[in-house]
């Protein structure tokens, strides 16, 4: 279920230097923000906590999940240039899977990595946090991947949907919304975060084995229609 050329030909359309640019900016400005509140309020675990929480997960992570998601196949498709690697002799599914694990690698190491030299930063690791941010930026990545992935398979204009699920769904009504709460990939990898540092100072609205399960159940779904989508996408030869 991996061919390397597509991880190679992926690889490169994500870290293009455009692209790449765009996926740089977030992290540092992380660390922008986690050295300049270390430097002016000293480490406090609340305050690395609502930092981590509310930018690196609440918004970092699932905006470069869109960039990584969508920009592993969306633009092949809008540009026709995927009907020569469709031509070849690889099994569609298994382009799916390719492109998934490409954009999930790409989504760890520009979110979790950050997450966690933020949160060193910010307190040192004190009752795991950073850790725990960690592991839950590394959670999400893999169902935020699945799910842009979809997206990008499904829709041309995946990016908008996705800007429009990670902005205004998971940060506007997440936050005012007790119930959307519940639907939300930010929650269920805060309740993995939860259990991790076990702390007061991370809550989740969903428990550990329900945003486990959900976090699964998303990333397979999503991935297995993907495919499914991908294997009825017809070459002009084929129609």
């Amino acid at each position: 279920m991996y061919d390397p050329t597509v991880a190679r030909l992926t690889y490169r359309a994500l870290l293009g230097r455009r692209r790449a640019a765009i996926l740089f900016v977030l992290p540092a400005l992380l660390l922008v923000i986690a050295g300049a509140v270390r430097m002016f309020a000293g480490a406090d675990d609340r305050i690395a906590s609502d930092v981590l929480g509310g930018f690196a997960i609440a918004t970092m992570v699932p905006l470069i999940g869109v960039i990584a998601g969508t920009g592993a196949i969306g633009p092949e498709i809008d540009d026709g240039s995927i009907v020569y690697l469709l031509a070849k002799p690889v099994k569609r599914p298994t382009i799916i899977c390719t492109k998934l694990i490409v954009s999930i690698a790409v989504t760890m190491v520009f979110s979790a990595v950050p997450t966690l030299i933020a949160g060193l930063i910010l307190n040192g690791n004190g009752q795991q946090i950073a850790v725990a941010y960690t592991i839950a930026a590394l959670v999400a990545s893999i169902a935020y991947s699945a799910l842009f992935l979809l997206l990008g398979t499904v829709s041309r204009h995946a990016v908008v949907f996705g800007l429009v699920y990670a902005l205004v769904w998971e940060a506007l009504f997440g936050s005012l919304v007790p119930g959307a709460r519940t639907l939300s990939v930010q929650q269920w990898s805060l309740a993995v975060a939860e259990k991790v540092g076990g702390s007061d100072a991370i809550t989740s609205d969903v428990g550990l084995t329900t945003g486990t399960v959900l976090l699964v159940a998303v990333t397979v779904l999503a991935t297995w229609y993907a495919g499914q989508k991908l294997r009825t996408l017809k070459l002009a030869g084929e129609e």
